[in-house]
């Protein structure tokens, strides 16, 4: 149905309204809707329905006076499928027929037929029935040309000859008719009265683009007046809007008390106005005072149908209120958002990295000035002095390798190794750093310390309620705030850390507060804004397609961004705004570590090398000291008069040159 309803608008035919009815359809409801259609002023009805449903149509319409004069009625094809009962309720109505011309094949095939079936004369082929002989024929011719690189559906679409039908065509797995007879039915029977061409001509059997004359319903020759859409006589749209006036640059309502007229603006306001524009609409609009609840306004305008048409205002797509109305497609940005105060603090500088980020690199800096030092000190003058010279020169040198402002010229491979291995860790730190200061620097960093901070929300948002009880967040306290300005208050006054809400109230905040506030874009998890409608009215595929329009073949919908939003703040992402921890890094400090442990190992081995007899001349020359105070302890144990101290003493040190001589 809607498919048409498009062709119709397409074409420049206004559909004032659409009514379906049931098999089950009792008697009294076709009754009310038609009478409602009848109220509404419509005088052309395009049907298309099942035989038993328009058995019941045209004897109510009769009752109501509708198939008289200066109204008309068009059946399709489906509708002219087989004869009507009770056709007298029906004089005057103009339906189509799939045109089967008769040719000598049929009447062969119906003769043979006749013959096979024992019928007689009276047998007639109905229209489905040479369709289906068609279909057989190709299915069979299909079958034979069917190959590997193709399946059978595909060949019978590809399939073309001359059937009973005429020429055989499959189009979208639906079969094609080149014309249809146009008939007109009268008390008398069915009247011809010309055809339509497969390429949208008419054609009768005198003259081509031209029909003979139709007998409309009550008699007359004359053709019903319909409206030509854009000039029909405008309707009223019973509009419900949101009237809290929280954010009145989305949506304020005012009623004079005076007139008691309802009076509406704001940036909803203004998309509804231009999304129903083309259709002609006297928009009248009625507060809903009922608070911030708006899944009982949906409930309201589903139940209600009487009093209201559509809703408009600060309206978030849900599913559970899709349960009672029909959604256009969205006319805002669709995510929650964060907005928190501009950083002030004179220590921003310390935020990039945690801290024990900055301890371990500290310590990283002391450790690479000491490996150095431990290297150059014996042969590198650079290196030597006082002590209080020395220390300097180890946290003078590890420090300056952050700026690579290190005068000192080494002399040792081993120290270069080491140096290099260090500065290539701290080209990643400071840029690393660099990066994130700058991100901080230019959009606030919003840490979501979900145990600490207060969260400040929209009172009564169950949007933002279900967004404060993810995962994500979790604040053990949250305030509900109703007003820009609020949310501006308790941020500035430190009573909430952020706000958390909806992206279109966020950016009533921008532009009302400019230069204090700054916004985390945050994940897309809601569906955006809508405009409500009742089930099935025939309003929100169209108003969804000019908001379409309005979004991507036009600048309508920015202009009025821009003027109801305008100075927004640039977004960025929040998960590129967190400190770098020492975890990330962990990988750059163990390499670093272990370069510097092979470092001191091969300082070990160097050092061994070069001092190996002196260092065993040491460890012998102790060892046998020893090896003497033992044999003292021991020969005072077994003698109770040991010799004289100097006498022992002598020997001892006699025996030990002997030793290393």
């Amino acid at each position: 149905m809607q498919i048409m309803v498009d062709h119709f608008y397409e074409n420049g035919v206004g559909v004032e309204s659409k009514v379906g009815f049931a098999m089950t359809s009792s008697e009294e409801m076709v009754m009310d809707r038609l009478r409602k259609m009848k109220d509404l002023g419509t005088s052309v009805f395009v049907v298309h329905s099942s035989e038993v449903t328009a058995t019941r149509l045209f004897p109510c319409a009769e009752r109501l006076g509708m198939m008289g004069e200066g109204f008309a009625w068009i059946l399709t094809a489906k509708s002219m499928s087989s004869s009507f009962h009770g056709k007298e309720a029906m004089e005057g109505v103009v339906g189509f027929k799939t045109y089967i011309p008769m040719s000598r094949e049929l009447q062969n095939f119906t003769l043979r037929l006749r013959t096979s079936l024992g019928n007689g004369d009276g047998f007639r082929l109905s229209v489905s029935g040479v369709w289906a002989h068609d279909v057989a024929w190709a299915l069979a011719r299909s079958a034979e040309m069917v190959n590997a690189s193709s399946t059978l559906l595909e060949a019978i679409t590809e399939c073309r000859f001359k059937g009973l039908s005429g020429d055989f065509q499959v189009k979208d797995k639906m079969f094609l008719s080149d014309k249809f007879e146009i008939v007109n039915l009268l008390e008398s029977g069915e009247r011809r009265i010309g055809f339509w061409n497969g390429n949208g001509s008419f054609s009768s059997r005198r003259h081509f683009n031209k029909l003979e004359a139709i007998i409309w319903p009550g008699g007359s020759a004359q053709t019903p007046g319909g409206r030509v859409l854009g000039e029909s006589k405008r309707r009223k749209l019973r509009v419900l809007v949101t009237s809290s006036n929280r954010f009145p640059r989305l949506m304020k309502v005012e009623t004079d008390s005076a007139t008691n007229v309802t009076t509406a603006e704001g940036f909803c306001i203004e998309v509804f106005r231009a999304a129903t524009e083309p259709f002609n609409y006297d928009l009248e609009f009625i507060p809903w005072r009922n608070g911030s609840n708006y899944d009982n306004l949906a409930i309201a305008l589903s139940t209600q149908k009487d009093k209201y048409d559509a809703a408009v205002g600060d309206i978030t797509i849900t599913a559970n209120r899709s349960k009672y109305v029909d959604f256009t497609m969205p006319f805002t940005e669709m995510g929650l958002g964060t907005v928190a105060p501009k950083e002030t603090n004179m220590w921003v500088f310390f935020h990039p990295l945690t801290r024990d980020l900055w301890i371990t690199s500290a310590a990283f800096f002391v450790l690479t000035g000491f490996i150095v030092w431990l290297i150059e000190r014996p042969k590198n003058k650079d290196f030597q002095g006082s002590w209080s010279k020395q220390i300097g020169i180890i946290f003078w040198f590890g420090f300056s390798t952050l700026v690579y402002a290190h005068r000192e010229k080494l002399q040792h491979n081993l120290s270069r190794f080491v140096v290099t291995v260090w500065v290539f860790a701290v080209l990643i730190l400071t840029a690393s750093y660099t990066a994130t200061l700058t991100s901080m620097m230019t959009v606030q960093q919003i840490r979501f310390n979900s145990n600490e901070d207060s969260v400040g929300h929209l009172s009564g948002s169950l949007i933002a309620k279900m967004a404060l009880t993810s995962p994500r967040f979790r604040p053990t306290n949250t305030k509900g705030l109703n007003t820009s300005i609020e949310y501006a208050q308790a941020m500035l006054n430190n009573t909430v850390s952020f706000i958390v809400d909806e992206l279109p109230y966020l950016k009533v905040l921008l532009v009302e507060h400019p230069g204090k506030f700054l916004m985390v874009k945050a994940q897309c998890n809601t569906n955006g804004f809508g405009f409500m409608f009742q089930k099935g009215h025939e309003l929100v595929p169209l108003v969804s397609r000019e908001i379409l329009n309005l979004i991507r073949t036009s600048d309508k919908l920015i202009d009025m961004e821009k003027r109801w939003f305008e100075n927004q703040l640039p977004y960025t992402a929040d998960d590129t705004l967190n400190p770098i921890t020492l975890f990330r890094f962990r990988g750059l400090f163990m390499i670093t570590g272990v370069s510097f442990a092979f470092a001191l190992l091969v300082l070990l081995i160097l050092w061994l090398r070069d001092t190996w007899e002196d260092l065993m001349s040491s460890v012998n020359i102790f060892l046998s000291q020893r090896l003497v105070h033992f044999r003292i302890l021991f020969a005072r144990t077994i003698h109770p008069n040991p010799l004289p101290d100097a006498a022992i003493g002598d020997n001892a040190v006699q025996m030990a040159q002997r030793n290393n001589r």
